[in-house]
């Protein structure tokens, strides 16, 4: 089965065709290390880490980069503002990154190269733009001419003049034309340097990515440019500009940008005191599950708004993968053997609704849909255990796992149940044996209220769900 995303350069779904199948290079805009990221970090993070896993399991060979900016004009500021230095404020907020990482369960990407390691590399493309005639050199530093580059605009769709509204020419730049963004930064008194042709400075924003990008994927050509709706413009734009105009290839052939996060329906600010670091959602919840769950429910591309209730929604639908797993761990515990044969049918109904979940994520990695077939995989469990019919409920069991863990959510930990409490579950069995119900309710009771387990009936065996 094909997959088709949504290109934001050609705004439209489209058949994803790797350029040399089955390997696929992609690249994510990672995080600016002045500060803790907070949790629409956190979705970017988790998104495409899930397009990554999800590539996989569809059979690529996935080569995945994404970056760490640690020279910028916000560092330079924050340590200002901190009194503290630029290294010392990078080292600890790249340390606070990873911590991130941990805490949500995310792995890394198989690269994440800093931009300070690899300026040499920048210095020698901008040199090449410069031959090329795209750049120009003056007394604060060198600019990439938009106006030579007769493409720009074709990621965020806007003509020049578009653009140009709202733009205008800082006092302290010599710079051409409003549009033209720097490429090198000559330093000003006490800042970061590092020596260049055209003086001491530091690299810009922009050329950091398309650098790194191609240094790293090794190709000039990327399968995906993955990042936030908010960086279409200007900075995925330059980076096709300045990385267009030395190769004269396409930079990417699809560009995937997930929506931005609101709290509340505003902005997220700490001069709102709505600012919600990961380390902030973890303290408060201690899941990051919920978080994913969250992500989950919303297209990546649409735009999402956080609040309490809809964390709590989370945890309720944790909770319904949490109940499947106490029946799949519990379903021995008294040596009970499953009556019902699983059939054909049953086997068919199982596999049908794989199919859609894979057909939801061929569909441009719809979540939401995909979500939705995981339910339906749980409840047609559960209508199996009533049916003691085990063997489709293992396979069941099996494909939920397997799709959770595409989505990056834990199983429940199988857990070893109290010796003295199976022995009263097996005593409550014997006695609903002879139809002693009344003395099998109450050791139902007793069983709730010592060990905090609901044993559930069927008709030959039961389960022992955690309450």
């Amino acid at each position: 089965m094909p997959i088709y995303t949504h290109n934001s350069l050609t705004r439209k779904k489209e058949e994803f065709i790797p350029l040399a199948p089955p390997k696929v290079n992609i690249y994510s805009c990672g995080v600016t290390v002045y500060d803790d990221c907070h949790i629409g970090h956190a979705r970017s993070l988790y998104i495409f880490d899930l397009i990554r896993r999800y590539l996989k399991y569809r059979g690529f060979d996935v080569n995945f980069v994404r970056n760490i900016t640690d020279i910028d004009d916000k560092i330079i500021n924050r340590s200002n503002e901190l009194k503290t230095g630029w290294k010392e404020l990078v080292k600890k907020y790249i340390e606070s990154y990873y911590e991130d990482l941990q805490l949500l369960g995310i792995p890394k990407a198989d690269r994440e190269p800093r931009a300070t390691e690899n300026i040499a590399d920048m210095i020698r493309h901008i040199e090449l733009l410069i031959e090329k005639e795209y750049a120009y050199v003056t007394d604060t530093g060198v600019y990439f001419s938009v106006r030579k580059f007769l493409d720009y605009g074709k990621l965020s769709g806007q003509s020049i003049e578009q653009m140009l509204t709202g733009v205008r020419k800082e006092s302290d730049e010599t710079k051409e034309d409003p549009l033209d963004f720097a490429l090198w930064k000559k330093s000003k008194p006490a800042e970061p340097f590092w020596p260049s042709p055209w003086g001491d400075g530091r690299p810009g924003w922009h050329i950091e990515c398309s650098v790194m990008s191609s240094k790293y994927l090794k190709a000039q050509t990327l399968d995906i440019h993955a990042g936030g709706r908010d960086l279409i413009f200007p900075h995925h734009e330059n980076e096709i500009a300045q990385a267009e105009a030395l190769t004269g290839k396409q930079f990417a052939k699809y560009w995937i940008h997930h929506g931005l996060l609101t709290i509340n329906g505003q902005k997220m600010a700490k001069s709102l005191g709505n600012f919600i670091t990961i380390k902030d959602f973890i303290k408060e919840f201690e899941d990051p599950d919920l978080l994913k769950l969250f992500f989950l429910s919303v297209h990546y591309s649409h735009p999402i708004d956080y609040n309490a209730e809809k964390i709590e929604e989370a945890g309720k639908q944790k909770n319904i993968f949490y109940e499947f797993f106490d029946r799949a761990n519990n379903w021995d515990i008294a040596d009970l053997k499953p009556k019902a044969v699983t059939s054909l049918k049953d086997m068919e109904k199982i596999d049908a609704i794989a199919d859609k979940f894979e057909k939801a994520m061929d569909d441009d990695f719809n979540t939401p849909q995909a979500l939705g077939y995981l339910f339906e995989l749980a409840d047609l469990g559960s209508k199996f255990v009533s049916q003691d019919k085990k063997e489709a409920f293992i396979c069941i069991d099996k494909r939920l796992k397997n799709f959770l863990g595409i989505f990056g959510i834990k199983e429940k930990p199988r857990t070893t149940l109290p010796a003295e409490m199976l022995l009263k579950v097996k005593e409550r069995a014997q006695a609903r044996k002879i139809k002693d119900f009344k003395k099998a309710d109450e050791l139902r009771e007793d069983i709730k209220k010592r060990f905090g387990y609901f044993v559930e009936d069927t008709s030959g065996t039961y389960s022992c769900t955690a309450i």
